[in-house]
């Protein structure tokens, strides 16, 4: 067993904790850490999205290091809210800050910010993953900003995970389809993907409310799309404000059925007729497409509900799953990927050494990976298909969803077209 990572494969808590806060409309993610600490990580959300995203940082130097960072915090609040008027700042934590003991849920609590709602969010870096840290961020919006319910409405909380605004989008047009109200905790699909309008607004449009957030314990169910990436947001829900409770992946036929299911069994909507042509298209998509992904030995590295998704998917596909893996290490993962792969290896938050090794050991024919898997992929002459968290040595996947029926077929072409352009090469 090696006890040394020789190519990373995952990324810091801090990261996952951004990604989510992106997805609330006028808020500042505002990293409590190092210069550093930001600089790495809008480098790679500018170049996956395409955007300008901005992080505000507490810059704690060697002082801040050795007697605390509240002077840095209370300034960069302060900074924060005189300039740029937010309605929510989320205060982020590092290893460092988290090292030293910076005591960040008592210096807020004496802080007179009555202009902005600030929410601390822990996320050392030293444990966990990206996946991890948007589940604390996640979990720590709804606990800090949720109100007991003095009425009911018939929304329904959809909680997307680490997913391209394409995915949030998808979502959004299937329970417009069938006339369901939701509340997207939360929503990237325009922040992350904003048209160029002058003269510049001050925060991109749309995105969730703190208005939105505050009621979300007014719904009548949440669905938490991917498990490990806010699944305790709606673990938090369901036991303090009894609102029922599912989670599930909507990639591929059978997890959508689900999905849809699920909505209908929360709201007593029945499925409209134009998501079933939708379903009978990804059929025929598939069904045009089964001799030349039939028997295909697939080797699939994602977050792990995305990972375990498209491990199915592939499979009704006519493919198999050789390889499952995730960076992000969980039992439950561990769990349900030998209930998905009949044999196959699974990596349990393993690093991307491992991966290529795995990918060689098991004579994969195609292999499904973020940016980092490219050179993989290229090593071991084997088709690839980018999907994840990052991807930046292409363009526009953050604008295309793989989720739902829609999302699907785009998927099932993807997959087909990198099978051939590997056999002619």
């Amino acid at each position: 067993m090696r006890s040394v990572t020789i190519n990373p494969a995952k990324m810091c808590q801090p990261i996952g904790a951004m990604y989510a806060l992106f997805g609330v409309h006028a808020a500042v993610p505002l990293v409590h850490g190092s210069q550093g600490c930001t600089a790495y990580p809008m480098r790679m959300f500018n170049r996956h999205f395409g955007e300008l995203v901005q992080v505000a940082v507490s810059s704690l130097g060697e002082d801040a290091s050795v007697f605390g960072g509240k002077k840095n915090l209370m300034a960069s609040i302060e900074n924060i809210i005189a300039r740029r008027h937010p309605e929510l700042i989320g205060v982020i934590t590092t290893c460092l800050s988290e090292t030293i003991g910076d005591d960040i849920d008592g210096i807020i609590r004496e802080g007179n910010f009555e202009d902005s709602k600030v929410v601390p969010i822990h996320t050392p870096s030293y444990v966990g993953s990206h996946v991890t840290g948007y589940d604390n961020a996640l979990k720590a919006l709804v606990t800090s900003l949720s109100v007991e319910p003095d009425s009911d409405n018939a929304k329904l909380n959809i909680l997307p995970g680490m997913v391209n605004p394409g995915d949030v989008l998808e979502i959004k047009q299937m329970l417009d389809s069938m006339d369901v109200s939701h509340t997207i905790l939360s929503d990237i699909s325009e922040t992350l993907n904003a048209p160029l309008m002058l003269p510049k607004p001050p925060f991109p449009s749309g995105g969730t409310s703190v208005d939105e957030i505050e009621d979300c314990a007014k719904a009548q169910g949440v669905i938490a799309l991917c498990e490990h990436a806010g699944g305790s947001a709606a673990t938090f829900l369901k036991g303090k404000y009894g609102m029922a409770a599912d989670t599930i992946c909507p990639i591929g036929v059978a997890n959508t059925d689900r999905f849809l299911d699920a909505v209908g069994d929360m709201t007593g909507v029945e499925i409209p007729y134009s998501l079933e042509q939708g379903r009978g298209r990804l059929i025929d998509a598939m069904v045009d497409v089964h001799m030349k992904t039939c028997g295909k030995r697939a080797a699939i590295f994602a977050d792990p509900d995305v990972a375990l998704a498209l491990a199915e998917f592939v499979t009704e596909l006519g493919m198999e799953p050789v390889i499952i893996s995730s960076s992000t290490a969980s039992r439950k993962f561990l769990q349900k990927a030998k209930s998905v792969t009949d044999g196959g290896e699974i990596l349990n938050g393993r690093d991307l050494y491992e991966l290529q090794r795995a990918v060689k050991d098991n004579e994969v024919d195609i292999l499904f990976g973020n940016t980092k898997c490219a050179p993989i992929a290229k090593d071991e002459d084997v088709a690839f298909v980018r999907c994840g968290f990052p991807v930046y040595d292409r363009v526009g996947y953050h604008r295309y969803g793989i989720m739902g029926y829609h999302g699907g077929i785009y998927l099932t072409d993807r997959i087909t077209n990198a099978i051939l352009e590997w056999g002619e090469r």
